[in-house]
C-alpha cells in the first residue's frame, strides 16, 4: 500500500482484522516486518522512497519468510488482541 508517508495507509489497514501492516522506509525492516512479525500487508510512503528503493524494499519483504519459534508469542498477542 502507498501513501504519501505510509504512516497513514498502515494506520487504515490495520483497522481490518487479520491485517499485519508495516511501513517500512528501507529493506531490512521489511524483511524483519515479515520473519519476525509475520506482516501481510506492506506500506510505504510515496514521498519518502524513490521508486527504486520501493522495489528493494517490496522485494525483500516478498523473499522473507516468518521464522514463527519465539515470535510466534507475539503474532499470538497481536492476534488475541484483534479478536477481543
Amino acid at each position: 500500500m502507498i501513501c504519501g508517508t505510509g504512516v497513514g495507509i498502515s494506520l487504515a489497514a490495520n483497522k481490518v482484522k487479520g491485517i499485519r501492516a508495516c511501513v517500512c522506509s528501507e529493506p531490512y525492516t521489511a524483511k524483519l516486518s515479515k520473519m519476525h512479525n509475520n506482516s501481510n500487508v506492506l506500506a510505504f510512503g510515496a514521498r519518502v522512497v524513490g521508486s527504486e528503493m520501493a522495489k528493494m524494499i517490496t522485494e525483500e519483504w516478498l523473499d522473507a519468510k516468518y521464522e514463527g519459534g519465539r515470535h510466534q508469542r507475539r503474532v499470538d498477542m497481536l492476534m488475541e488482541i484483534e479478536n477481543r
